[in-house]
């Protein structure tokens, strides 16, 4: 498959940019590979397509504020940093980046809050908007991650084009978020609200979470032809023994094992046995799923509707099917559904 394959117009109006005033009550499209038909529900039906023993795997990685805004010393000039990952606890070292870039080198300081309370200096560049900034701050450990969440704002995608709302920093989270380090939802997830988590576990559905902390690489289109030649961003992985055991003993049994999100398919994907079961895993990965691929271990997947050359449509294509992945997307269009972080959702069965 070519990159040409995944490109497809989708009208501006489709962009979602809020979410749906219930979680549980946007759209749901269900996609089904054996005979290709698709139905229109909404998200808390997806109740009746799940038995007792039935699995979901949860990505119960959290977004934390990762959007700063600095001004530069002596011009003042106002830039954007956006924290992608901790490099060194102790040093208050951190992969960023900035925006715009031109006008940051190394040696230079950014000046955070209204008092200025919080200041880093430029040490490294590492790629062409990527910076590594050392920030200067007396306080302790705690203190200092503290004052990074009182001044970052919730990274709502650069598409969304508006500002921030204080909703944000709840809508952009899932109910189940425990484990911060992302700086994207994983946004299947958002549509899952308390009441049909609970009715999901009384009808007897086990629930097992991995930890796939989302990085900005998400959003990074493909831009060559050749698929196999595209190099995903790692980003950290942890997968637990007892995740393991709930998801391998569904298999055994045959009971359904359902990904929620292109996340937590990445996150099982990247560590499969021989057997074709799940192993624990505890670092980073940077599988690119794209077609053909042999998925090993779920049977379904719930999914949002992504854009055009992602490597998450990518995904998506691979595990329905290209033709029944375009259909579905066809009929996305002209149903008006949803696109993106805050959009409607499809479940592929």
């Amino acid at each position: 498959m070519k990159l040409s394959h995944f490109q497809f117009n989708l009208p501006n109006e489709l962009l979602a940019e809020f979410p749906t005033e219930n979680r549980d009550e946007s759209r749901l499209m269900v996609v089904n590979r054996k005979t290709k038909t698709i139905e229109h529900k909404l998200f808390k039906d997806i109740i009746d397509y799940f038995d007792d023993g039935d699995v979901m795997i949860l990505n119960n990685t959290k977004v934390f504020p990762a959007r700063m805004y600095g001004n530069k010393e002596k011009t003042g000039a106002r830039i954007e940093v956006f924290l992608l990952r901790e490099l060194n606890a102790e040093q208050r070292l951190w992969d960023v980046l900035v925006d715009p870039a031109r006008k940051i080198r190394i040696g230079n300081k950014l000046y955070f809050g209204d008092d200025d309370s919080l200041v880093a200096e430029v040490i490294d560049n590492t790629t062409s908007r990527g910076r590594t900034l050392r920030f200067l701050y007396d306080g302790s450990y705690t203190e200092f991650r503290k004052k990074l969440t009182e001044l970052g704002e919730t990274p709502i995608p650069k598409y969304i084009n508006r500002e921030v709302t204080e909703e944000d920093a709840e809508r952009y989270q899932t109910i189940y978020a425990k484990e911060e380090g992302a700086v994207a939802a994983p946004t299947a997830g958002l549509h899952f609200s308390k009441h049909l988590l609970k009715r999901l576990e009384i009808k007897g559905i086990d629930f097992a979470e991995v930890t796939l902390h989302v990085g900005l690489g998400t959003f990074n289109p493909v831009e060559v032809e050749d698929l196999s030649k595209h190099k995903m961003d790692s980003e950290e992985l942890i997968i637990t023994q007892q995740a393991c055991d709930i998801i391998n003993k569904a298999k055994e049994r045959k009971s359904k094992v359902c990904c929620i999100g292109t996340t937590s398919m990445r996150a099982i994907e990247s560590s499969v046995s021989s057997q074709r079961t799940l192993n624990p895993f505890t670092g980073w990965t940077n599988k690119f799923i794209f077609p053909p691929h042999d998925f090993s271990i779920a049977d379904c997947m719930v999914t949002n509707f992504h854009t055009p050359k992602s490597t998450l449509l990518m995904m998506v294509s691979a595990f329905c099917g290209h033709d029944l992945m375009k259909k579905a997307y066809e009929e996305a269009v002209k149903e008006k559904y949803r696109f993106y972080s805050y959009g409607d959702a499809m479940l592929i069965i």
